[in-house]
């Protein structure tokens, strides 16, 4: 296979997935298109912490197909080498995949030189592992070795461009989450070769270093060790209203951004008073499980305003869309239960969940839908009728879940309602200890 040539199969395929994941995402935003230079070589390397889905996240949304560099031991004879190469995947040997395998990269940079003379794009994950954490690891040495080995192989003649990728999800692994893809400023590996032909070591270290200082603003990285699940706990609570008191807006984008910010606040926060960070965690671990014993979430209690109205409208709403739900319940629940059931079950790390359920759901969905198609064709007699019947389902599916999710939401304010209105001592007690947690993360910024 010539991976420097436009597949069409690939092409084919890309549509198809690029489908199924427009119905996994509530959004999908691309930031810094304009950053990704035209007609030059470029290597893109992102952060990497939710297995397949960042892949998908660069290849699916972007006018490349990509040649990804992958390690060499997940190339298993027969189906699944041919696979790989079909999506693009060439592999990389290591000195633990043993000695005698190294020179088997001669063909991997050789066939990569290929893919850069032609201006193509090749894709490679500077930290090797994904952390399936807000938090990135330390990034290792293939990306600079990788493109001054191809420079030099080609007399320096290639002028890579590394364009270096933030990739941000809502949830990892939740259906409907949101996704925001950052590229960044590219860095030329053209301002690096002095220095690699004077001092090979240091030169791979400094574009190392560049390479990783040019992503963390593209991402949410929390680098505290010891408060990492609590102050993950603190941007869901306190973001929005750490937002709002930025100005911020609303959308998807900006509350990223908030996000960075109340982030690098909190790891200050650990670093220079870890006793005070410890005090603040504590609070903030009480605040939710007193929440969540009431059956509540920390959005309720802190936007308490209206809610008997909001309760009275999502109940009508609710109550209108019914058969909309029904039917996408109907045609879409056996197999989103079966690829939840399977995923939770066989999968230990949760970062390959998002993964599993996109695999098996490309695969699994269009099986169901065309016996479901088949079950129901005799009440429709029409071609047209068949098709549109068809084309429905994995909207109806969307909309179902959607329908849920509201239902869900319609319940806590049902809660809140009850809590508020005969529990109402132990209401204020909860509303004084958010209000309590909100006073004292406040003081922080």
């Amino acid at each position: 296979m010539k991976y420097e040539k436009w597949s069409l199969g690939y092409w084919l395929l890309k549509q198809y997935v690029r489908f199924v994941d427009w119905t996994i995402h509530d959004k999908i935003i691309l930031s810094g298109t304009d950053n990704i230079p035209n007609n030059k070589p470029i290597l893109i390397a992102p952060n990497h912490q939710n297995a397949l889905s960042d892949p998908m996240a660069i290849l699916l949304h972007t006018r490349f197909q990509p040649v990804w560099l992958a390690r060499a031991d997940i190339f298993k004879p027969g189906f699944i080498t041919l696979a790989l190469r079909f999506l693009k995947i060439m592999p990389v040997y290591r000195m633990r995949d043993g000695k005698d395998q190294l020179s088997k990269n001669d063909k991997t940079f050789a066939d990569s030189i290929k893919v850069l003379e032609n201006n193509g794009a090749l894709a490679l994950f500077p930290e090797a592992a994904h952390s399936a954490k807000r938090q990135m690891l330390s990034h290792k040495k293939a990306v600079p070795r990788i493109v001054f080995q191809a420079e030099e192989k080609a007399d320096n003649n290639l002028d890579i461009h590394i364009v270096p990728t933030g990739i941000y999800y809502s949830s990892y692994w939740k259906f409907n989450r949101s996704v925001l893809v950052n590229f960044g400023k590219p860095i030329l590996v053209n301002d690096f070769l002095d220095a690699y032909h004077e001092n090979s070591s240091a030169a791979t270290l400094a574009l190392r270093d560049a390479l990783e200082k040019a992503i963390e603003p593209l991402t949410i990285n929390i680098k505290s060790k010891e408060h990492y699940e609590c102050f993950e706990l603190i941007r869901a609570i306190y973001g929005k209203a750490f937002a709002q008191k930025a100005g911020r807006q609303a959308d998807f984008v900006s509350r990223f951004e908030s996000d960075q910010r109340l982030v690098k606040i909190l790891d200050e926060l650990d670093n220079n008073s870890p006793q005070k960070a410890e005090k603040i965690c504590n609070a903030t671990k009480q605040f939710d499980t007193d929440v969540r014993k009431h059956g509540l979430r920390s959005w309720l209690v802190e936007n308490p305003e209206n809610n008997f109205l909001k309760l009275g409208l999502n109940k009508l709403l609710l109550l209108i869309t019914l058969p909309v739900f029904a039917f996408g319940f109907l045609f879409n629940a056996i197999p989103f239960i079966a690829i939840d059931t399977i995923v939770r079950k066989k999968i230990k790390d949760f970062a390959f969940w998002s993964s599993f359920s996109l695999v098996l759901g490309f695969t699994l969905f269009p099986i169901v839908y065309l016996l479901e198609l088949w079950a129901v064709s005799g009440w429709l007699p029409l071609w047209w009728h068949k098709l549109l019947f068809l084309a429905l389902l994995p909207f109806a599916g969307k909309l179902a879940f959607r329908w849920y999710i509201l239902l869900l939401k319609t319940i806590g304010r049902g809660r809140l309602f009850i809590l508020k209105t005969f529990r109402k001592q132990q209401w204020q007690n909860l509303k004084n200890k958010q209000e309590q947690l909100f006073d004292e993360l406040n003081k922080l910024s």
